[in-house]
């Protein structure tokens, strides 16, 4: 039987980089779990900062040592990691598991930058400028993760998502840590990138509605 390795996007602690090494264009890193004991073995899957990367070994004090390749480098914010980094972390979801946030493949579509934050009460609506080309998978009130966080599109603009940090959020991850001009990464919600998909290659002249009854949705 299959299947899909996922996380929720509920963060379970955050870690600190300890090291960096560079190795014919890939990068390895050498992670500090926040969490005392943190369970995982070798060959287990870890969100970092929203990108799944495979645990290959252990150092004497329990430090976890992650490879990323060229590709994800590419693509997300590990392209400018360094030691002190603070680092969102999660573990793949147990099949007995609840999914509390929404379905997160660790697979990061691209780089978002923070461009403005407003603080509202104890909460903060931050705004992120994200490619153009990631428009049509972007919601209102739909999910994306951001650095591996679920989270709830406030608003949305040609460009821009907006979303609503409340305390717990801000205080548990690196959302705590970031500011106007950092970079993030972002995972759209892959069903909606299925949904178009379908669409799209279903062709003709029906209506959307028609096409999504259609394919049973």
């Amino acid at each position: 039987m299959y299947f899909m390795l996922m996380f929720t996007g509920l963060i379970e602690t955050m870690g600190t980089i300890a090291g960096v090494r560079s190795c014919n264009r890939s990068v390895e890193l050498c992670i500090v779990s926040g969490m005392p004991d943190y369970d995982v073995e070798i060959g287990g899957s870890v969100a970092i900062d929203g990108i799944c990367l495979t645990v290959e070994r252990f150092g004497a004090g329990g430090e976890m040592f992650f490879t990323a390749v060229s590709e994800t480098l590419k693509r997300s914010t590990l392209d400018r990691v360094a030691p002190g980094r603070k680092v969102n972390l999660e573990r793949a979801m147990r099949l007995d598991g609840r999914l509390d946030g929404h379905i997160v493949l660790g697979h990061v579509d691209a780089v978002g930058r923070i461009v403005s934050d407003e603080h509202i009460g104890v909460s903060v609506m931050r705004t992120i400028e994200v490619p153009n080309d990631l428009s049509m998978f972007i919601a209102e009130k739909g999910s994306i993760a951001v650095d591996g966080i679920s989270l709830t599109i406030a608003k949305s603009g040609i460009n821009t998502i907006t979303l609503s940090l409340i305390p717990a959020t801000i205080e548990r991850t690196t959302m705590s840590t970031k500011k106007i001009g950092d970079t993030v990464n972002i995972e759209c919600d892959v069903f909606a990138r299925y949904i178009y998909r379908m669409i799209k290659m279903s062709g003709g002249s029906e209506s959307l509605i028609d096409k999504m009854e259609r394919l049973g949705f």
